[in-house]
């Protein structure tokens, strides 16, 4: 079963593109599925320049919102979260608690009018 990150960011494959390192497994692209009479066949789509691909919180990139499926680019060394951070403005939001009311749950959260 596929696993749900926190958060991913859809991006456009030519801005992924723009990395050095950048190095795509086609192999996990998703599959296009057809029907070819009574079957369902599953074959291999092509990347075009106009798709968008994710980044994840752990700095793969997926084709989906799938944190651990169609995993297309996994090579995270510093130079791509580098890359990530301060070219694509990447970065991952923190979530205050927040209670049934709508209200912060810690009083250091209040804001200053």
């Amino acid at each position: 079963m596929a696993t749900m990150g926190r958060f991913c960011k859809a991006y456009p494959v030519q801005r992924l593109r723009e990395f050095s390192g950048w190095k795509e497994n086609l192999q996990n692209l998703s599959k296009e599925r057809r029907a070819n009479g009574e079957e369902e066949i599953a074959t291999p789509r092509e990347l075009t320049r106009d798709d968008h691909l994710y980044l994840q919180e752990n700095f793969y990139v997926t084709d989906g919102i799938s944190l651990d499926e169609n995993i297309v680019f996994d090579d995270v060394t510093p130079d791509w979260i580098e890359f990530c951070q301060n070219h694509l403005k990447f970065e991952v939001p923190i979530y205050e608690p927040v209670s049934t009311e709508g209200k912060p749950l810690h009083e250091d959260t209040k804001r200053i009018a």
